[in-house]
């Protein structure tokens, strides 16, 4: 009987392992042609699958750490150094003009105070640069959202400069970086309620569904109707046409109630950005029909 139950198991492993290469060889005829470094993780929350891409690679995140930064700044909410409903006096110098800053667009005079949760919606759904350098100087310094990420267990993630800093010199970005694992990891984190109260993960998490940036990304090809919490990044070309960075992480929930964290990288790129873009948009999809259909 022991030997038919071990065989059993066998068996479903091995039936396991061929589906999931299956997917892995789908998402190799989607990658193999294009001239840019990707980075794939997937991880299913309701049955453990995984499945990497370039595991180990370290990604420059761009926006992608303001998911991190703000896992630190609602962690010290939670520990009542501030609260959500606290003003935060936003001054004209925090608004730099060479910042991608919907805040700025909308108090261009500064001298105005905001709720915190105002400012993260900010970071998080708008990935406004201004209000997160502010959020940074908050809580303390990139040092700070960097040891606390490395605290809760997630260790392949490097964080060291601020949006301002990474502005002034493209090679800047690379400091800031995540394997495509460790994306996933601090996003199942997140998503178990292992490292927030309620209340801040609630927020977080209606933020995250309502970004409003990279809808051609993780969104792109799926359902209008599915839920999907993320956070995206974007570098821009340099002047030989380079993109250090397109990138979306997120948590999705499936029609059949299965729950799974995707991070997608697209890195040192010389394709434009709708191939990037699809890129990412048609791995999602390959993975929504993989485990819907």
């Amino acid at each position: 009987m022991n030997r038919i139950i071990f065989l059993f198991l066998y068996l479903q492993v091995q039936m396991g392992y061929a589906q999931t290469e299956t997917l892995r060889n789908k998402i190799k005829t989607i990658t193999n042609s294009k001239n840019a470094t990707i980075g794939v993780s997937i991880l299913n929350f309701s049955n453990g699958d995984t499945l990497t891409v370039n595991e180990t690679h370290h990604f420059p995140m761009q926006s992608v750490y303001k998911f991190h930064l703000a896992l630190a700044v609602l962690n010290q909410v939670d520990k009542r150094k501030f609260s959500l409903n606290q003003n935060i006096l936003v001054k004209k110098t925090d608004l730099l003009p060479n910042l991608y800053s919907p805040m700025r667009e909308k108090y261009p005079e500064g001298n105005v105070n905001l709720p915190l949760s105002e400012i993260l919606k900010y970071t998080v759904s708008q990935s406004d640069n201004s209000a997160c350098d502010l959020l940074f100087r908050l809580i303390g310094g990139t040092k700070i959202v960097n040891d606390y990420i490395h605290k809760i267990g997630v260790k392949e993630v490097s964080i060291l400069a601020t949006e301002e800093v990474m502005q002034k010199d493209w090679q800047v970005q690379y400091t800031n970086w995540s394997t495509p694992f460790a994306a996933t990891q601090l996003l199942q984190k997140f998503y178990q309620k292992k490292i927030l109260s309620k209340n801040s993960q609630d927020f977080l998490w209606k933020t995250m569904v309502e970004t409003t940036t990279g809808s051609n990304k993780i969104r792109g090809l799926l359902p209008k109707e599915a839920v999907v919490a993320h956070k995206t990044g974007f570098s821009g070309k340099n002047a030989e046409g380079l993109t250090g960075a397109t990138n979306d992480i997120g948590i999705i929930i499936l029609p059949n109630g299965q729950k799974l964290a995707i991070a997608l990288f697209v890195s040192n790129s010389t394709e434009t950005e709708m191939v990037n873009e699809r890129i990412m948009a048609e791995i999602t999809k390959a993975v929504w029909d993989y485990y819907v259909f």
